[in-house]
């Protein structure tokens, strides 16, 4: 789970820190999680239940990592109708290079996912699954897949109903700008309608910030959601 959950995943962490609060949180688990069947590692038996347990946590994790895309698919599409598109930096949690918009809302999420306590929520349902979907070589079925699978359209709805606002003021912004532009073309409109269009976006974020948190907090809520579904708790 710690290789892909949101914020404890990102290179800048170093591997050590994951592997230590790994270390801890099993230490306190082990003695409240219900007795088991004993199980030879080393045996076909025991190579499924550790493919199992490895699905588990990876599910787990990969389902947060979709909804912090939410933010990074949302921030895209407003940087680039502001005309941001090439100012990009390397986001730490991906490694690949995101307008600076986006990694403003990607911080900031991870703030808000801090504040919510929803690592410590993902810990107790964790632990919670060890009773409710006991250590076997039976663990997830092809309908949880499935499940994840079509859960990952929430990305995409999620940033475009995060991004929508901005993106259709700033477009009739820009047809104001062409219509004068068309209209009078020696005042060469596009010369400054390019820092306009920046301000005015920047002046939007301000403004729509606590919607942008509260699509958010939806997202992560049916996330939430889907996990106590797919952990049975």
């Amino acid at each position: 789970m710690f290789i892909s959950i949101p914020i404890f995943s990102v290179k800048s962490l170093p591997a050590k820190i994951r592997v230590l609060a790994s270390f801890l949180i099993t230490i306190v688990v082990v003695p409240v999680i219900p007795d088991i069947a004993p199980i030879q590692i080393f045996s076909h038996q025991g190579f499924l239940v550790t493919v199992q347990q490895i699905v588990i946590g990876l599910s787990t994790g990969f389902v947060l990592q979709m909804v912090f895309a939410v933010m990074l698919v949302g921030g895209q599409s407003i940087a680039y109708s502001m005309g941001l598109g090439f100012s990009s930096m390397v986001d730490p949690a991906t490694g690949i290079q995101v307008p600076v918009i986006a990694q403003v809302f990607v911080v900031s999420s991870s703030l808000m996912f801090l504040a919510v306590n929803g690592h410590l929520l993902l810990i107790e349902m964790l632990v919670a699954s060890f009773t409710t979907l006991p250590i076997a070589t039976v663990g997830f079925s092809l309908s949880d897949i499935w499940s994840i699978v079509a859960w990952s359209s929430q990305m995409f709805t999620g940033g475009l109903l995060l991004a929508m606002p901005i993106v259709s003021a700033l477009l009739f912004v820009n047809i104001s700008f062409g219509v004068a532009a068309r209209a009078a073309p020696q005042l060469q409109i596009f010369g400054v309608g390019f820092p306009i269009t920046i301000m005015i976006g920047m002046v939007l974020i301000w403004v729509t910030i606590g919607n942008t948190l509260e699509v958010f907090s939806d997202v992560l809520s049916n996330a939430f959601a889907l996990i106590s579904q797919l952990l049975r708790v």
